[in-house]
């Protein structure tokens, strides 16, 4: 019996060898349901990856509030130091002190909620990016492209607007026929759809290439014996690492381009200022 479980396991590690490293494929981003399958709540792993971390979101800030001081500690003085840069650095950078203070909590919301799901990626045991499906990514450019236009409406109605964007002073009016579709496409659909898609690729690819990387390392170090395979497979081994710490700038990048441009587009709803 213990022959029969050696060659099944060697006949095992030669098939796997002969198939080649498992390469990861868009299906890994479409998970079956895990929990409360075949209902209105039915959640797949990346579901849960948002929640729990959004749970955890919520409490490390509802704790750290809590037990705030006067005179901040290292963890509080961490957290405020993150609040006050995507505040002043972002917020106020783009906008201004005045009009900044209404999007303070909504770009915050935005720049910590995308950099922590894109986290998610390279955290043990969740090895997915919440952000690496068209639904998170959507619903933030959404709400980017909601409160535009409430701006836009609020600060110089709509029709100045529409005419500010479309028909800037002194372009000739055969070029505005062709102009104006343009601009309200961009307006309309451009912009929502470029903070959508610019996320959730980058997530996607990045995702994609570290599974690659660490596959490929399975395979060379694990499944083959050739000497020169191994030595590839250390190869690998060092490229995903260093692909892991890129995931993890990435992330950032990622979430500070987000709510750059989201506050660059709802500073372009109010009037200009001569």
């Amino acid at each position: 019996m213990a022959g029969v479980a050696a060659f099944t396991g060697a006949a095992g590690a030669v098939l796997a060898a002969q198939s080649g490293p498992e390469i990861p494929s868009i299906d890994e981003f479409l998970p079956p349901e895990i929990i409360f399958a075949g209902t209105p709540f039915a959640m797949n792993r990346i579901i849960m990856v948002r929640v729990i971390m959004t749970v955890v979101m919520l409490l490390i800030l509802g704790i750290t509030a809590s037990r705030a001081k006067l005179i901040p500690g290292r963890w509080q003085g961490f957290v405020e130091w993150g609040l006050d840069y995507v505040r002043d650095k972002i917020v106020y950078e783009v906008m201004g002190e005045l009009r900044g203070k209404r999007y303070v909590p909504m770009i915050t919301t935005i720049f910590f909620t995308i950099f922590l799901f894109n986290l998610c990626g390279i955290i043990p045991g969740m090895n997915i990016a919440a952000t690496a499906t068209i639904m998170m990514p959507l619903i933030f450019a959404a709400w980017t492209f909601v409160q535009y236009w409430i701006a836009a409406c609020r600060e110089q109605g709509l029709l100045s607007y529409l005419k500010q964007e479309c028909t800037p002073p002194g372009v000739p009016f055969p070029v505005l026929i062709l102009l104006v579709p343009m601009q309200l496409i961009d307006i309309l659909i451009i912009r929502p759809a470029s903070l959508t898609l610019r996320l959730l690729a980058n997530m996607i690819a990045g995702h994609l290439i570290v599974a690659l990387c660490f596959s490929a390392t399975q395979f060379f170090l694990i499944l083959t014996e050739n000497k020169m395979m191994m030595a590839a497979g250390v190869v690998t081994f060092a490229f995903g690492f260093i692909m892991t710490l890129f995931e993890a700038f990435v992330a950032y990048l990622q979430a500070f381009i987000f709510a750059t441009l989201s506050s660059v587009y709802i500073n372009m709803s109010y009037p200009e200022v001569d």
